[in-house]
């Protein structure tokens, strides 16, 4: 599955980051939730699973020493191009290449959306390990019960598996992992988005 999903962004990559880069600016929650989550993080800051960037400078705009990390090359490569200033690595979630403690933030801003339920767990545990004690994690999400499979999506043919957790269930994984509520928001589908959305901000 990692394949799957490292040689699909690949392709996609340069078209995927012109389709999302309006996201941001379109939607208030998304930018409430990133300017909560910048007001009361402190030390670095890893965006992971961060795509083509496009979250990472918003990040850095609030202050905080954010780098972003990708299973992806080519999405590295568009973030390297797109946003200089910053770095970017290639890297993955599952075994990231960090110290424990090493960071005061984390962030998965949708970059879950591929992870079945049995490596969810393993995820919050890895990046509950690189966090140093009381760092924080927001993570982002799409709120459902059932999955589903691309062949084709950003005008390129792939192979994606897609996955939607109720709210709970996200919780329940995140409390194994040693993580505790600060945060739950939720909130219906945008114009152009076509399921709820979650968003829980959760401290280590």
């Amino acid at each position: 599955m990692t394949s799957d999903i490292r040689a699909s962004y690949d392709v996609a990559a340069a078209d995927y980051a012109k389709q999302l880069d309006h996201f941001l600016a379109e939607n208030p929650y998304d930018r409430a939730m990133l300017d909560l989550f910048a007001e009361l993080v402190t030390g670095r800051v890893g965006d992971l699973g961060c795509g083509p960037g496009r979250i990472t400078p918003y990040l850095a705009s609030r202050g905080l020493d954010a780098f972003g990390l990708d299973l992806s090359p080519g999405m590295v490569e568009v973030a390297r191009k797109a946003y200089p200033e910053l770095r970017f690595d290639v890297g993955d979630l599952l075994d990231l290449d960090l110290p424990d403690g090493e960071l005061g933030g984390a962030l998965a801003w949708y970059s879950l959306v591929h992870t079945p339920p049995e490596e969810l767990p393993k995820v919050f545990a890895e990046i509950h390990r690189v966090l140093a004690p009381g760092g924080l994690l927001l993570h982002a999400w799409k709120i459902g019960t059932e999955g589903y499979h691309l062949d084709q999506a950003y005008g390129h043919p792939l192979s994606l598996d897609v996955f939607q957790y109720q709210v709970a269930d996200v919780q329940q994984a995140l409390t194994a992992a040693g993580f505790t509520e600060l945060a739950t928001f939720t909130h219906p589908p945008l114009d152009f988005e076509k399921q709820p959305q979650g968003y829980l901000l959760y401290r280590s």
